[in-house]
């Protein structure tokens, strides 16, 4: 490949669908979904990626039936307690965004010790969106914004897109060159909506479950061949 995405970001949808085709629950295909990211991880390890941002709970989802979400937020500390020490053994740091005081408290902590335990890792950063929206989080570093400026820690001069971004989940993050989203939907759903302003984006009918290394690499390829110009002329 000519060129690889430093940062990919990944709307990992269709896991109900998937388990409704097989004549399975909703639950049996978010655990398949879930057991999916880790071979993805590896794989956009191999081919050079830096940054893999998954979105894994929207703001929106907290909707859904309270027993599926409630083994969503099992599965999700599951995964930190079964993953931690791959992690580490990778060089991997893990962040997390979102609205997390809505996750229940036990999860949180969760959150916070992995986070913690693997902030010196270099070598690659999983950004993990759970109760995350983007319209949630613009207005949320509109509030911050507001009130260092009522504080005199920025002037109105000061408050510039750089500066913005810097009040974002994201702020220590570069932007997504690439986002996949799986299953046939073509639509962002709420997800990173400042950060994507110039992402190139890649829709696949693939269910997230049966995403495999070598659809993902289908994605990088075509990303490869693409000319990003960011508003100028070739």
């Amino acid at each position: 490949m000519s060129k690889v995405p430093y940062h990919v970001a990944i709307i990992m949808d269709g896991n109900g669908r998937w388990a409704k085709e097989r004549g399975l629950e909703r639950w049996q295909g978010h655990r398949k979904g879930i057991e999916n990211v880790r071979r993805i991880l590896k794989t956009c390890k191999e081919l050079g990626i830096k940054v893999l941002t998954l979105f894994c709970f929207s703001t929106e989802n907290w909707n859904r039936p309270k027993r599926e979400v409630d083994f969503l937020m099992r599965r999700f500390e599951h995964f930190l307690d079964r993953e931690y020490k791959e992690l580490m053994r990778n060089n991997i740091r893990l962040k997390v965004i979102g609205q997390r005081y809505r996750l229940p408290s036990k999860l949180q902590r969760k959150i916070e010790e992995v986070e913690e335990k693997t902030s010196s890792n270099k070598e690659f950063t999983l950004v993990l969106a759970i109760s995350y929206g983007a319209r949630q989080e613009i207005i949320e570093a509109c509030r911050k914004i507001c009130r260092d400026f009522k504080e005199g820690k920025i002037s109105e001069e000061e408050i510039t897109m750089e500066n913005f971004s810097k009040y974002l989940y994201t702020s220590d993050l570069p932007d997504p060159d690439l986002l996949i989203r799986t299953s046939g939907e073509i639509r962002i759903s709420n997800f990173l909506l400042w950060q994507i302003s110039y992402t190139e984006l890649y829709f696949t009918k693939v269910y997230w479950p049966d995403f495999s290394p070598e659809h993902l690499k289908e994605a990088v390829e075509e990303f490869s061949k693409r000319e990003r110009r960011f508003g100028k002329v070739s």
